[in-house]
């Protein structure tokens, strides 16, 4: 079973992704938290491989907590909840070391799979959110052209498929769009990650957003 911890400060949220969380069978909601202060005592005690946590919440926001939560011994994978309204919080989350950005009301499929893939080792980014989390945290100039470095070390087909990732895609979708097997994707990713020095999804699509594959 993968174990998530739930951290928003208000009760609907977190009740509608307790309930599609829940009903996928293989993931089970072990902790609920709605005071940013108390998610890393929570979690040392819960020991959850999966935390949703909202940007914002009362006492303490969402920044406190994941910093909180990358201190710990063997910190849980990070999925920060957000809106529409990216703003100067998105940099810091990245900085410190959030693995993913979802949209509050993301469909229930995609949740589910974003849970497994951040289980997995993974990390997401909601198409509904990625470009305005690419572009709130782009560097103009200064960071486009190391970026297009990187993306030229690149074969086309990497390039492509660091393009989709930049998108917010998952390796089913990417392989469906390029028609290649889900586990060929995944060996292009692995293989885009490393030589582009990305630690995980959400980097790599920064640099294909500084570097001009996504607009």
């Amino acid at each position: 079973m993968i174990k998530v911890m739930l951290a928003d400060d208000e009760d609907l949220v977190r009740s509608g992704l307790r309930t599609i969380l829940t009903s996928a069978g293989d993931i089970e909601v072990v902790a609920e938290c709605d005071d940013g202060l108390h998610v890393a005592d929570l979690a040392r005690q819960h020991r959850p491989h999966v935390v949703m946590l909202d940007i914002r919440m009362r006492s303490a926001d969402g920044l406190f907590a994941l910093r909180r939560l990358r201190a710990l011994p063997e910190p849980p994978k990070v999925a920060m909840l957000t809106t529409f309204d990216v703003d100067e919080y998105v940099t810091e989350a990245l900085r410190i070391g959030a693995s993913g950005f979802l949209l509050k009301d993301t469909e229930p499929a995609v949740l589910v799979r974003a849970v497994r893939d951040l289980a997995a080792g993974g990390a997401v980014l909601d198409p509904g959110v990625a470009a305005r989390v690419l572009s709130s945290v782009a560097d103009g100039e200064r960071a486009a052209e190391p970026a297009r470095r990187l993306l030229a070390s690149l074969s086309e087909r990497e390039r492509e498929v660091v393009g989709l990732i930049g998108q917010g895609l998952s390796n089913a979708e990417i392989g469906s769009a390029l028609h290649l097997s889900e586990a060929t994707v995944k060996g292009y990713v692995s293989a885009v990650l490393g030589k582009i020095g990305a630690v995980n999804r959400v980097q790599a699509a920064l640099v294909a957003y500084r570097g001009g594959l996504i607009a």
